[in-house]
């Protein structure tokens, strides 16, 4: 096992299957899971799809949940509030040690009028995985948010892609990005057991959790 104790899961976009990565990892390096931002929470919380496949004691609390599936900051602003980060740095230092956190959209989505979530991660001082699709657009969108990541001194573990085969483009990644491939498992419209266990055995391969 990866002698790490946390980890952040950002990805390219919203959407991306960073709440199934971030579920996955948790359960393989043994760690609590935490979403500290949700916005939608009113259509399908994350929280809730970890806690279909983790045990309940290690999902942990959020410290922002807004109804509107909406960027951080502007659910924030339509609720009359402001997402401050040292009210998430505090909550996160009475959390378990082993813990996978998990971001909201990408890496530059902002949180306020000042922070992006990028200094959401680098004031936490721990790694991140950057997940991404497979599909056009991804050797783009994947080496944007590895610099956003590396301007901010934050270490990139490694990509776990989401969808179809794209070799090409994955190596390209892998290539310009010098970045590790931690894994890739395929996109599928309905969850289910046997998927969750063959796609976590994929993640398993790339060595980031043994």
């Amino acid at each position: 096992m990866l002698p790490i104790e946390r980890v952040f899961v950002t990805g390219t976009d919203t959407g991306v299957g960073k709440t199934v990565i971030s579920t996955m990892l948790a359960k393989g390096l043994e760690a609590h899971y935490w979403k500290p931002i949700q916005t939608g929470a009113t259509e399908s919380p994350d929280a809730e799809f970890a806690g279909l496949w983790l045990e309940q004691e290690r999902i942990c609390k959020g410290v922002y949940q807004f109804p509107e599936a909406l960027s951080p900051h502007a659910a924030a602003q339509i609720n009359g509030g402001w997402i401050d980060l040292e009210k998430i740095l505090k909550a996160s230092m009475i959390l378990p040690k082993r813990l996978v956190i998990e971001g909201a959209g990408g890496a530059l989505v902002p949180l306020n009028d000042e922070d992006l979530m990028v200094d959401l991660i680098q004031a936490l001082q721990i790694p991140a995985v950057v997940v991404a699709r497979t599909t056009l657009g991804t050797i783009n969108h994947s080496l944007m948010t590895i610099e956003a990541l590396r301007a901010r001194e934050v270490e990139v573990r490694g990509m776990i892609f989401v969808g179809d085969p794209n070799d090409p483009s994955i190596s390209a990644i892998a290539k310009y990005g010098r970045v590790e491939v931690l894994g890739r498992i395929p996109f599928v419209p309905v969850f289910s057991k046997d998927w969750f266990a063959q796609s976590f055995q994929e993640v398993s391969k790339g060595g980031f959790l043994c």
